[in-house]
Parts: C-alpha cells; structure tokens; sequence
C-alpha cells in the first residue's frame, strides 16, 4: 500500500512585508502546503485580504497588525482545520452593502481563532454554516457611535456545535450574535458596553450559556425563538433604560435558568410566550423590575430563587394568568411567621404589588412610587389580597435568602 506523506513545515514571515527579500504574507499563503505553520514577526501586513485555502497553522509573534485601512477585511478561512492566534486585526471600515468581518469562516470544520485581539472592526469575526469551531481568548473592542453603523462581535449563521469561550467584548452592535446556531457551548465571555445586546440568539437550539458576565449594555440580553436552551451561572447586570433587559426570553420552549444573578436592571427578566423553564437558584438584587412574566408563558416554575430589594418582585400584564408556579423562593418583602421551625413561612406571600398592576397598564402611575396612595394601596392589598393574581402566589416562603452563586 503506498502511503502519502504531509508535508510539514514553518515558514518566518516578517512584516512589514517583503522586506529583504522575504514572500510576502499573502504569497506564502498561496505556496503553503497542509500542515504547514506560518509565523509571523511583528509588524504591519496593509495587503489585500488573506486567502487561507489549506489546513493550516498561523501564529503571529509579538503582535502583528492586520491593517484593513478602512477599505477590507483581512482573512478569509476558505478550509477545514484552520489555527489562527496572536494577531490584531484592524480598521474594517464601516459598509452597508456587505456584513464585512476581520475573520470570515463560511462552510468550514475544526476552525480555531483564538488569543488575537479585534481593534475597530465592523464584524470581528464571522461564521456561516461552519461546525465544530472554537473562538476562545480574543478581545473585540469596537468604537461605533450609533447601532447602525457597528456590526457584531463574533456572529454566527447557520452553524453547529461551537466553542465560544473566555472572550472579552465592547463596544460593538451585539456582542454575541447567534442565529439557527445549534449545540452550542458559550462560556466565560465577559460582553460589555455593546449598543444594543451583549448577548443575541434566535433559532438556536440546545445551546449552553455558563458563567458569562453580561452587563452596562444597551438593551441586554435577548432569546428569542429556540428550544431547550440552559443558562447557568451568568451575570446580567446595569442595563438601565425604557427598553432594557437583563434577559428578555420570548418564545422560547424548554430549558433552565439556574444560579445567575441579576442585578440593577430596568427589567432583570422579563418571559413572554415562553414555556417549560424551570428557573432555579436565581438572584435579583436591586432590580426595577424583577420578573415580569407573561399571561401567555406557560407552564414555567420558579422555585429557591431570592428576591431582594427590588421595586417591583414580579409584575404580570394579567389578573388572570394562572400558567406560571412560585415555589418556595426567598422574598424580602415577606413578613409572615414560621411557627414550626421548618425554614419555610406558614403564610402565603403574594409577590404581585396591587400598584404593580397599574402601572402596567398606565406607566405614569410610576410617579406615585412612593406616594402614601400607593402605601395604602400596599397595606390593602396585604390585608385582603383579593385584586392581584391568584395563581402567582408562593404558599411556602423561604425565611432565609439562598445562598449567592455568582458574585
């Protein structure tokens, strides 16, 4: 049986290019046979875009600079099994007519873009229909000063089973952008100061979402439109404003939110059209909104989560609603008794404030916060909680908060 060698071999590359005589970057690259791996001194590499045709390993020394000056992105993967680490990609320059990225991976396998920073691009990197791809260790740094003109992070179409890990992210459009992304791992990725979302799926299904930290973006998180999807041990933090969200999930089927912790935002939660979540171990601290759950969220328990000083524990759109449990969660503002000692309260506690109610339906009543009408309101309501919903009742308090998870 005749059996055919790889060649294996490491190419220097120093930049500025074809200084001394040397190949330029790009030249190498068409000459490279697979296997081979490409260092890359430091330097400025101003060329046009890289083509990457053959599995390959490309790792920059000393920080080299892929300098699209406004005009370009700077690679295109164009192969299965692909390493790319150390280098600053930079200067995309903003375009309406192409989602121009700094790294583009379409229809590829086993890609690795790993340890490199994204200074200034329009999409850092972008993947459609590729599989089994890690993006670990990078820093994105954006500076648009609208939505319109920034592009997300790292962006993601139509692929399967990514790695999306240790990632640092601002200053872009969404840092996260997942969409019909399947089994997928996304974790340690702190996602920061984005205009719009730090994190952004749709159609993506049995995904995993750990030990992220999402805070200070503009609109928050959303999930939209994806089924058995888990979060565990996330930050969702300081996203303020009329439209803002710690975790906007709407229509999402099946699935887990456990041991994350949300913390001063507008609304920390907010379920809508949205079934079979089991929210577990939650904390929200200091939010305007805790949870507002839906009428028409179905079949979604909370249980052992903690409540503390929040405006408003969970606010509803409906009196009526009766497709959502609270079991045993820790409320602040709960001031029964528990006679026998078994660390859960005797009495029911009813987290839906009458004065919650109305301002859902008429927001200006927020002026009226703390108003002795909405005292009174409060003190009612206590005595007979009759207009607030039936169904959204804990009949078993926690007397004692859980204990916190993710700091």
């Amino acid at each position: 049986m005749m059996m055919r060698a790889v060649a294996l071999a490491v190419f220097l590359v120093l930049l500025p290019e074809a200084a001394h005589g040397q190949a330029t970057l790009a030249e190498l690259l068409e000459r490279a046979l697979p296997g081979d791996t490409v260092l890359v001194k430091a330097g400025t590499h101003t060329g046009p875009v890289l083509r990457i045709d053959v599995p390959l390993t490309l790792i920059g020394q000393d920080w080299p600079v892929l300098d699209g000056q406004g005009e370009r992105g700077m690679v295109e993967i164009h192969s299965d099994s692909v390493s790319i680490q150390g280098f600053v990609f930079r200067n995309t320059g903003v375009t309406f007519m192409e989602d121009r990225a700094a790294v583009r991976v379409v229809e590829r396998t086993a890609c690795d873009v790993s340890g490199n920073r994204f200074e200034n691009t329009f999409f850092g990197l972008y993947l459609a229909e590729s599989s089994d791809c890690t993006v670990s260790n990078n820093v994105f740094v954006g500076q648009p000063d609208r939505e319109v003109n920034g592009g997300n992070a790292i962006h993601s179409w139509y692929s399967h089973a990514l790695s999306i890990t240790g990632n640092t992210i601002s200053g872009h459009r969404d840092g996260i952008y997942l969409e019909f992304t399947t089994d997928s791992h996304i974790a340690d990725n702190a996602s920061f100061d984005n205009l719009r979302y730090g994190l952004h799926f749709m159609f993506s299904d049995r995904c995993v979402y750990r030990d992220n930290t999402f805070e200070r973006n503009g609109a928050g998180v959303a999930v939209m439109y994806a089924e058995d999807v888990e979060m565990l041990g996330n930050l969702f933090g300081d996203s303020w404003g009329p439209s803002s969200f710690g975790l906007l999930l709407k229509e999402i089927k099946g699935g887990s939110v456990t041991d994350n912790l949300f913390r001063r935002n507008t609304v920390a939660l907010h379920v809508e059209s949205t079934d079979r979540i089991e929210f577990l171990g939650n904390h929200f601290v200091q939010n305007g909104w805790a949870v507002r759950v839906m009428a028409d969220a179905v079949s979604n328990t909370f249980r052992h989560n903690s409540f503390v000083r929040n405006t408003f524990d969970v606010s509803t759109n409906s009196r009526h609603t009766s497709r959502s449990t609270f079991e045993r969660n820790y409320w602040d503002r709960y001031t029964g008794y528990d006679l026998d000692r078994d660390g859960w309260g005797d009495q029911p506690f009813h987290p839906v404030r009458l004065y919650s109610l109305l301002v859902e339906r008429h927001e200006p009543a927020l002026f009226l916060l703390r108003s002795p009408l909405v005292v009174a309101l409060d003190a009612m309501e206590y005595l007979v909680p009759l207009l607030t919903p039936q169904s959204l009742v804990d009949l078993a308090p926690s007397m004692e908060p859980f204990a916190e998870l993710n700091q």
